[in-house]
């Protein structure tokens, strides 16, 4: 039945007034282009959001880009809207704004969920039908289910510089479906984290510097083909994650940059508004319209496409108003918090875990002053940060020649003292193999062969260190160049008998942990840990316990980070009996020289530190080995 004109306008009405007021999540269904249909014709309906504006026209393809649709304005809300039935599907837009100071400028549509293609940004007329999903199985396990104490093993891929066609272009997300989803399960990842996907003018930026928060960057191909690949995933157990930006945008003057010419988006303070780090421009997270604005995109993101996670980056920037290079201001308090930042994105993870609980929402934040996951009473309210510190310190440890590891042995170990502080991700991210750094590989220590081998023990150290883990594409391999945006990985490694097996050692190194449920289980609780000795400066071994929930479900972990082999190694243990190694990095199928696996090992009653009992074997020159029991006398008092 036809709706009334009056209750139409009160919906319109009641819609525009909480989207000023920060309260409307889904205020794409009221802003931007939408399509309405009649017995009698089809029109379409434009608003935007131009408060300080003099006039808005709506040009596009339908009027020859020419003034002649005038745009009403809603002087209550500051939102300007037009009526039409001369546009087509798929016809190119933008508002011309005559800003507050008489300066006439197109601007893109805010809220467009598709741009043409570059270099030129102009919006779409665009219908977006509703998918019908056939991920019913997945995602209703995954509500039923609890990703804190599921594996999480993420392979990060930059979209534009996984694979390229002959002619340079990078592959669309409908040859992504055939190419990346089954590399993903031949490799054992658990989930995908994609670097932004959303409209960006400049491929330099890496994604990072937005024009288009509710648009699939029109480089990657169409917002059906990314829910198409989303679905193949979900059907084969895959988790998609996303990379978000709420911090700062581009300062592209047609963009989102003072729209109506007054600060709109952005801090009324310039020097608030300026991000001199990045040379973009800061939301003002205080504002209604913004937190409005924000909150819908990321909650049309995972529910348009059916995101299981979206990382939300440069958090730092976003809480402290001394993060940023050059000068800043006191909050009113006299502190160095921002406190519009902190207080929006309480309000954001609170609005996501009521709408969507099962959904991960990850930090990548930077310092330790303040608490970043749990609940909303007592933190950020996220459920995962990326853990900067460890990454760092371990970089700088594997980067350093072994002679001098032993006198610095606590950048190996000092995580322990605080991984139970915040729910961790173990990031090996895309910083840390661009500008100048060195790819992993490049990295460590030594001739090719101790690379790789460094490398091997490393990414062991990545899976038995409590927290989930993050890897960059590329570094599974062990690519020797740096990552290069604007060009395909180095695929014609694997031609190399070195980086085959490299690639083998760590989809096995995947799986291992994935059928590892010590790895993961009780990863919120002290539990899951014990170490044996973190102390043994002079041979410069680290030796610990991971603990599942059963008794008998535990690993022994030894790491070995010197080029000399450790024979009749001794190592406390739990239990009296009979261990048996499942893990070493230097088996022959890895690239190492081990033809086969340590025997079995009966304890001895020898004491060492707070174990009673002791195994010996061998540890080799830069690896790592894992046992496990097979045959343990548990004492039932313990």
């Amino acid at each position: 039945m036809k709706r009334q004109d009056s209750e139409i306008f009160h919906e319109r009405s009641s819609c525009k007034k909480s989207f000023v007021t920060g309260e409307n999540f889904k205020s794409q269904d009221c802003l931007g282009v939408h399509k309405i249909e009649t017995d009698e014709r089809i029109e379409y309906v434009f608003r935007v959001w131009a408060p300080n504006a003099l006039e808005v026209f709506l040009v596009g393809d339908f009027n020859e880009w020419e003034d002649t649709l005038p745009m009403l304005c809603d002087k209550e809300t500051g939102i300007w809207e037009i009526t039409t039935n001369l546009p087509n599907e798929m016809d190119l837009y933008k508002f011309h704004v005559t800003q507050q100071n008489g300066r006439k400028i197109m601007k893109i549509d805010p809220f467009s969920k598709i741009f043409e293609k570059r270099p030129g940004n102009a919006s779409r007329v665009y219908t977006q039908e509703e998918k019908k999903w056939k991920d019913g199985l997945y995602r209703g396990r995954n509500k039923r289910t609890n990703h804190l104490k599921r594996p999480l093993n993420i392979y990060e891929v930059h979209t534009s510089s996984f694979k390229h066609h002959k002619n340079g272009n990078p592959y669309t997300f409908k040859e992504l479906t055939e190419e990346l989803i089954p590399y993903l399960l031949k490799m054992n990842y658990t989930h995908v984290e994609f670097m932004p996907l959303m409209e960006h003018p400049l491929d330099q930026s890496w994604g990072y510097q937005l024009i288009g928060y509710f648009a699939l960057c029109s480089y990657y191909g169409t917002p059906e083909e990314f829910q198409e690949f989303v679905e193949v995933c979900h059907l084969n157990n895959i988790g998609v994650i996303v990379d978000w930006v709420p911090g700062h945008f581009c300062v592209n003057d047609d963009a989102l940059a003072y729209y109506d010419g007054t600060p709109q988006f952005e801090y009324v303070d310039p020097q608030r508004a300026e991000n001199r780090r990045w040379g973009s421009i800061n939301f003002d997270l205080g504002r209604p319209e913004v937190q409005s604005f924000l909150i819908s995109s990321i909650l049309y993101w995972v529910e348009t496409f059916h995101i299981d996670g979206i990382r939300v980056d440069a958090v730092s920037s976003m809480i402290y108003r001394n993060y940023d290079d050059g000068p800043f201001t006191l909050n009113h308090e006299g502190g160095y918090t921002n406190l519009e930042g902190y207080y929006f994105l309480q309000k954001l993870n609170a609005v996501m875990k009521n709408e969507h609980p099962e959904v991960m929402m990850i930090a990548e934040e930077s310092s330790s002053e303040t608490k970043v996951t749990g609940t909303i009473e007592d933190s950020l309210g996220f459920d995962y940060k990326w853990n900067m510190g460890w990454m760092n310190d371990i970089l700088r440890f594997y980067e350093m020649d072994p002679l001098f590891r032993g006198d610095n042995f606590t950048l190996m170990t000092f995580s322990f003292m605080y991984m139970m502080e915040e729910r961790f991700i173990l990031p090996l991210s895309h910083d840390e193999v661009v500008h100048g750094k060195k790819s992993l590989m490049h990295k460590m220590w030594g001739d090719r062969y101790k690379q790789f081998a460094q490398l091997r023990n490393l990414y062991t150290y990545l899976i038995t260190h409590p927290g989930k883990k993050l890897l960059f594409m590329g570094s599974e391999w062990g690519q020797f160049l740096e990552w290069k945006f604007n060009e395909q990985l180095e695929w014609v490694d694997l031609e190399d008998d070195m980086n085959e097996k490299m690639q083998h050692f760590t989809s096995e190194l995947n799986r291992f942990y994935r059928e590892s449920s010590c790895l993961w289980e009780l990863e919120e609780t002290r539990e899951t840990i014990e170490i044996i000795d973190a102390d043994n400066r002079d041979e410069t071994v680290l030796s610990f316990i991971r603990q599942g929930k059963k008794k008998k479900d535990f690993y022994i972990v030894v790491l070995n980070m010197t080029p000399v082999e450790r024979k009749d190694f001794q190592i406390g243990v739990p239990y009296e009996g009979i261990y048996e190694e499942v893990w070493n990095t230097e088996m022959e199928e890895f690239g190492g020289t081990w033809a086969k696996h340590n025997e079995p090992c009966e304890t001895e009653n020898n004491e060492f530190k707070q174990f009673e009992h002791s195994i010996e074997t061998t540890v080799p020159a830069l690896g790592a080995i894992i046992l496990k029991p097979v045959d343990i006398r548990i004492n039932r008092k313990k």
